[in-house]
């Protein structure tokens, strides 16, 4: 793992919100708003930026947790930019404040986590959690 970064560092995300964003289930569209669920994908990919950065070749992130206030709708076809903040690194653990706004309004704030691991240990893992 690289440790190129440092508590305070930010990373940027812009994302348009699209008809495949909204509030759907297997029942219909339940909102034409941004879903909650992919406003979480977002935010996450947005921390997950640092991890690109810092993790060697044979290395891979890992998400540990995503825990999001969503506090006000987007729209189809409003720009929602996302803002991680690294506020934790611990270890391989990188972890990330994260608002989400659209202009100046604030749609969304939360945390997020990921680790950096050997792609091998991860998979060792999968591998152990499959087993009956």
């Amino acid at each position: 793992m690289k440790h190129i970064y440092s508590i305070g560092d930010t990373k940027h995300y812009e994302r348009t919100v699209t008809s495949a964003d909204v509030a759907a289930f297997e029942s219909g569209t339940v909102h034409n708003v941004y879903a909650t669920f992919a406003l979480a994908r977002d935010a996450e990919w947005s921390s997950r930026l640092f991890v690109l950065d810092m993790k060697e070749e044979h290395e891979e992130g890992i998400g540990t947790f995503v825990n999001l206030k969503h506090i006000s709708p987007a729209f189809v076809g409003d720009v929602v930019r996302f803002e991680a903040t690294i506020d934790e690194i611990e270890g391989n653990a990188v972890n990330c404040s994260i608002k989400a706004t659209v202009g100046a309004r604030t749609i969304a704030e939360g945390r997020t986590g990921q680790k950096i691991l050997p792609r091998e240990k991860i998979e060792k893992i999968f591998e152990q959690l499959k087993q009956p």
